[in-house]
């Protein structure tokens, strides 16, 4: 690999390391968030309560030294308690614009699903086009701006579903299980001392490996990874099979593409390499896939699942070699 991929594979490896302090296991979830981080790209996080999912958040915040903020989504927040609102001055007669906590670099959006679809939609054009409008003025947010949403997959009473061109704009669907016994086992062996992993993000633990200045020269290393024509157009196969599929009512479009040629470059470079392969492609498939493809109805009513679609897709699909 050349300098500029060697630096980027190395800065990624420190990330792993540094996150490892204070979140257990969950390996896959953090090298998926790694992924979106270091695209440019957006994550919605999944999970039971007490998985860490937003402890994952709030660590790689602090390991890539970027200003975030975190917003409860609850049932009565406004669209205004996000990107923020105009207030009358008095003494000048005129209005201000207030900003609100989306103006930020890393944007925790916790429980995004408890607020109702007006309000999920103020994240809309922050999210695609890195702006705000507000009273006809627009405003740039940074262009590092990258929105972490979570949600609760099982508690779904009070809850609104993310509208699709909300999901859409979600590079990936990171799932976070429970931990296995030895993981957990560790937890409880930590929350008897000072090592607890709340304690250890608190008191500062964590080192900050880059800074946010240099992301975007970080990002631009990833052009330099190798995709030849044939995974390009195996790649392209995958996507374009999914609306073609009997099960699938509404299959996945163009930004689909573009996030698995984006995701498999950067897995290609977390693994130290700087050419992708099938596996790369293959193995990001289901996270890229699983929030945006809609089922039939009556498909959804007999249990049919994303993971068994994306199979069998797999399985029609020849692995150039």
């Amino acid at each position: 690999m050349n300098q500029a991929l060697d630096e980027l594979s190395e800065i990624l490896t420190r990330t792993r390391a540094q996150v490892a302090k204070v979140v257990i296991g969950q390996t896959l979830p953090v090298d998926l968030s790694l992924i979106a981080i270091f695209t440019n790209q957006h994550a919605l996080v999944e999970g039971v309560p007490g998985v860490a999912k937003t402890l994952l958040v709030k660590t790689l915040a602090h390991t890539l030294g970027t200003q975030f903020n975190r917003i409860q989504f609850t049932p009565d927040l406004m669209p205004s308690d996000i990107i923020g609102t105009s207030i009358f001055n008095l003494q000048k007669n005129e209005f201000n614009f207030v900003p609100g906590p989306v103006f930020t670099t890393f944007l925790i959006a916790d429980e995004i699903n408890r607020a109702p679809s007006k309000t999920q939609s103020a994240l809309l054009q922050a999210m695609q086009e890195r702006q705000v409008t507000v009273d006809r003025t627009t405003y740039d947010l940074s262009p590092n701006f990258t929105v972490f949403a979570t949600q609760n997959p099982i508690e779904f009473e009070g809850t609104y579903a993310l509208p699709e061109a909300q999901k859409d704009r979600f590079m990936l669907k990171i799932r976070m299980d429970v931990p296995d016994r030895d993981e957990e086992l560790n937890l409880a062996e930590r929350m008897l001392g000072d090592d607890a992993p709340e304690s250890v993000l608190n008191r500062g633990s964590v080192e900050t490996v880059v800074s946010e200045s240099n992301l975007p020269r970080l990002r631009a290393a990833l052009n330099q990874v190798l995709v030849k024509p044939e995974l390009l157009a195996y790649l392209v196969d995958i996507i374009r099979a999914t609306r073609k599929h009997d099960s699938v009512l509404v299959g996945a479009g163009p930004r689909a593409t573009q996030a698995l040629l984006l995701a498999s470059r950067a897995h290609a470079a977390l693994n130290g390499r700087d050419y992708v392969t099938p596996d790369d492609v293959r193995g990001l498939v289901q996270p890229i896939l699983e929030h945006r493809v809609v089922l039939r109805p009556e498909f959804e009513i007999e249990g049919t699942e994303i993971v068994a679609i994306v199979r069998q897709i797999l399985e029609r699909i020849p692995v150039p070699r």
